[in-house]
């Protein structure tokens, strides 16, 4: 969690050299050459390997500092590194060094009658701040997206990933050093205090560009209310799913169980199942029995617990819980137009899924329903740039901005356009 013990005499003097640092170093970064882009992220991967033993033992007390604390479990899991774990960090660096590189591209170009050529072409957005708690692995997926991107960015840990994020961060900077890249283009803020955060929201003296937090409720909360600079906001995970009269039964019950237990801490894990009144007579409680039997609680409303009386009821409140445990709360609807309406009232807007065979159904889910997300026969759980394609991701944006879904190398980038001339003049 985010610590709130001072440990500079002066933050906002610490955190404006670091944003000048950043500043400096996004300029030589938005022309460099992909090949000395990949070659540094090659590198940092090899670092990793090499230091995995140092991350792992690194982690270890980290983990050591929570024992004994209030600290969920889900919490737990994501600050947990392993052999796995570090392999994983490894190769989604190596998939971002493979991924084409945005920045030069051409995104759309025409030509006017006046015989004006115009482009436009995507450009780094510069400086990114990356918040984030918990998670160590966020530190080398938000600095390679970021360097892929052509972007400085600037790293802010929790205090309980601080020793393993600076392990991995100096794997990072091992990387820029072999490419000959600016050592400030990744940047980790070496302080836990709170006021850290304060100074990057408001902008480090305009060397912040975007600010993406990732993290609790809290964090994400104090972020869009202090930011004075665009946020790419990433909100808690309330996904739903759909099974509708249409469904496949047996299809039904493996994507449940997949999207609620496969990692129950994660944010693409399901919190909320809505069942078809049309079938909760045949397929309500097989799909409750196979949640059951994968060791989750139920928390049903009141017409699921008259079909299957024992489980808990379910209160307003947990229509708005992202539980991170291995609980759903489950609710009886009147077909698609019934679920478009319960997810409209309490989504996130980050992910869900409509398990149908009846392509109509399917239609007005997609259409309908305004998540970032929306899967058709599919597990919650592939909400993620890595299942995505993208290599990794910083989060899943929720917001209106053109960054939506995860956040990957194309979404780190923004736009400009060229137009070439004859010598035209305006009449």
């Amino acid at each position: 969690m985010l610590d709130t013990v001072a440990q500079s005499p002066d933050i906002d003097a610490l955190m404006n050299d670091i944003g000048r640092k950043a500043r400096a170093a996004s300029r030589p970064l938005a022309f460099a050459s992909t090949e000395s882009k990949n070659k540094a992220l090659n590198a940092m991967a090899d670092a990793i390997l090499a230091g995995k033993d140092h991350i792992l033992s690194e982690n270890a007390k980290d983990l050591k500092d929570v024992e004994g604390t209030d600290m969920l479990a889900s919490f737990v899991d994501r600050l947990t590194l392993n052999d796995k774990r570090v392999a994983e960090m490894a190769e989604g660096i190596r998939a971002i060094a493979a991924l084409a590189d945005p920045v030069g591209e051409v995104i759309a170009a025409w030509d006017r009658p006046n015989g004006l050529q115009i482009e436009r072409v995507r450009t780094p957005l510069g400086v990114i701040g990356v918040i984030f708690e918990s998670r160590p692995n966020v530190t080398a997926d938000a600095g390679a997206l970021c360097l892929k991107a052509g972007n400085a960015v600037i790293l802010r840990c929790g205090s309980d990933s601080r020793r393993s994020s600076q392990a991995i961060h100096d794997c990072l900077v091992e990387g820029l050093k072999a490419a000959d890249l600016p050592e400030h283009a990744i940047q980790l803020v070496p302080v836990s205090d709170r006021a850290a955060v304060g100074a990057m929201l408001r902008g480090l003296e305009g060397n912040i560009d975007v600010i993406v937090p990732r993290g609790g409720k809290s964090l994400v909360g104090r972020v869009q209310t202090e930011a004075r600079v665009p946020v790419f906001a990433h909100l808690e995970g309330l996904c739903h799913i759909y099974i509708d009269a249409s469904a496949d039964l047996e299809m039904a019950k493996a994507i449940v169980v997949n999207a609620k237990m496969r990692r129950t801490g994660i944010c693409g894990a399901a919190e909320t199942l809505l069942v078809d009144n049309k079938v909760a007579s045949t397929h309500l409680k097989p799909l409750l029995d196979g949640l059951d039997a994968a060791g989750c609680e139920i928390r049903g409303s009141a017409d699921v617990l008259k079909l299957v009386p024992g489980l808990k009821a379910a209160t307003e409140e947990d229509w708005t819980t992202e539980y991170l445990a291995a609980i759903i709360s489950v609710a009886l609807v009147d077909g698609i137009s019934g679920a478009i309406a319960h997810i409209d009232r309490y989504s996130s807007n980050h992910t869900e899924a409509v398990i149908a065979e009846d392509p109509a159904v399917v239609e007005r889910f997609f259409t309908e329903i305004d998540s970032a997300i929306l899967l058709h026969n599919a597990s919650t759980q592939f909400a993620d740039g890595g299942e995505f394609g993208m290599g990794a991701e910083i989060g899943i944006a929720t917001g209106k901005m053109h960054a939506r879904g995860p956040v990957g190398v194309e979404q780190l980038t923004s736009f400009k356009y060229r137009v070439r001339g004859t010598g035209q003049i305006r009449p």
